[in-house]
């Protein structure tokens, strides 16, 4: 069965940070685009990070460039979000999505409706 399962979300202070964990089941990482996005109430759904298929390079919203950096480790299946000097703005429900059948080019691995699979989702909120 394919499966994403994120944890590391959490309540943390201003400036203050979190990494966030993604393991897939049910299928390997390497060639198949993958992400990172998140969904505040009453917002659209939008992209943080990601890596295109079989694609190395990372792309990120402008919103969290240079404070959060997203990484990948296909032996244990994977991906993390290192997410640092957070603001209250980045709360939201973050999730881990890829897309297993289509072949998702450079910098559109940023929106979601490229995406086929997603993982349930874990909170972050930041607030003092």
């Amino acid at each position: 069965q394919v499966q994403l399962v994120e944890s590391g979300g959490g309540l943390v202070q201003p400036g203050g940070s979190l990494r966030l964990s993604c393991v897939a089941s049910g299928f390997t990482l390497d060639y198949d685009a993958i992400g990172w996005f998140r969904q505040a109430p009453g917002k659209q759904r939008e992209g943080v990070s990601c890596f295109g298929s079989g694609d190395d390079t990372t792309y990120y919203a402008d919103s969290v460039k240079g404070r959060f950096t997203i990484s990948r480790d296909d032996a244990k299946k994977t991906v993390y979000l290192q997410m640092n000097a957070l603001k209250p703005e980045d709360t939201a429900v973050y999730y881990c999505a890829t897309e297993r059948h289509m072949v998702v080019f450079r910098s559109t691995c940023l929106q979601p409706r490229m995406y086929n699979t997603w993982g349930q989702g874990t909170q972050v909120t930041v607030s003092s």
